[in-house]
């Protein structure tokens, strides 16, 4: 596991982060700090650098998701939705 797992957004309560499951499934998690939260299982085997590395990224634009979402497609990382 790389150093950093868990994103907050400088200004806001925007929240990312990825996680492993018991069964070593990659999971992102995203939180607005109000009422949303929402999780994705990565389903490309990607490297956890490069999906901290798009986390960090999205997480710092005054659109999260929107960014999340560039970012993961940037680097071919496919997700599909576990809760919404």
């Amino acid at each position: 596991m790389p150093d950093r797992t868990t994103f907050h957004a400088s200004v806001g309560q925007d929240f990312l982060g990825f996680r492993k499951t018991r069964q070593g499934i990659t999971e992102i998690v995203y939180d607005d700090g109000r009422r949303h939260r929402m999780v994705w299982r990565v389903r490309s085997a990607t490297p956890d650098g490069a999906i901290g590395e798009a986390l960090d990224r999205a997480v710092h634009q005054p659109r999260v998701l929107p960014a999340l979402f560039a970012e993961l497609k940037k680097r071919s990382i496919a997700i599909e939705a576990v809760t919404a």
